[in-house]
């Protein structure tokens, strides 16, 4: 088995989840790295580093197969997975449409809809390249969480909710869950949902 895929994906979630840690708990006082760079410079070299770690974390953990399971899940794990992702992918959806008040409830959607995600697939994936991954994502969610509301971010916990952004988030979300689940998901991630 080629070396380079497990550098690439071991780099991959070094460079991915460094770059979001760093966001996560930079200083925040006017004399962090954004202030010296500058906001555009600063933003896109934040935007290329995570996009270069995203593509090698994908493509090593694609590259290396077989990975070592440990175990098969039970069947009946496989429909928890399926309920905890309907509410992942709305959230998602909630996290770039106007604020609802699914979004006002949750206050950070998207960081709610990565915990949802990494945990459903950590559910029925016990091979050790998936453990690795969907935790690795998991511990960020819950670490993140606890980062954001130490420096007081209320996310979107004051915004004035309007229901058309929880009808579109359900709506969209709903409608992307069943392409993930009929076709989707096979034809981009090699893995069939349903049968």
């Amino acid at each position: 088995m080629d070396i380079w895929y497990f550098v690439a994906f071991f780099g991959g979630l070094i460079l991915f989840f460094g770059t979001h840690f760093f966001s996560a708990f930079r200083n925040r006082t006017g004399d962090g790295l954004p202030d010296i760079l500058g906001r555009g410079p600063y933003m896109a070299i934040y935007s290329v580093l995570t996009a270069v770690g995203f593509i090698a974390l994908v493509w090593g953990y694609a590259m290396i197969k077989p990975w070592i399971y440990l175990a098969d899940p039970p069947p009946w794990m496989k429909h928890i997975t399926m309920a905890l992702m309907l509410p992942a992918i709305i959230l998602i959806v909630a996290a770039y449409v106007p604020t609802g008040f699914i979004k006002k409830a949750v206050k950070h959607p998207m960081l709610t809809a990565v915990k949802l995600w990494a945990l459903a697939h950590v559910l029925v994936n016990w091979d050790v390249g998936s453990l690795i991954l969907f935790g690795s994502f998991l511990a960020f969610g819950v670490i993140d969480r606890i980062a954001v509301k130490r420096r007081g971010d209320v996310g979107a916990a004051n915004a004035k909710p309007n229901v058309l952004g929880d009808l579109i988030s359900i709506a969209v979300g709903s409608a992307l869950y069943g392409l993930l689940v009929y076709q989707l998901h096979a034809i981009l991630f090699g893995v069939t949902i349903l049968g």
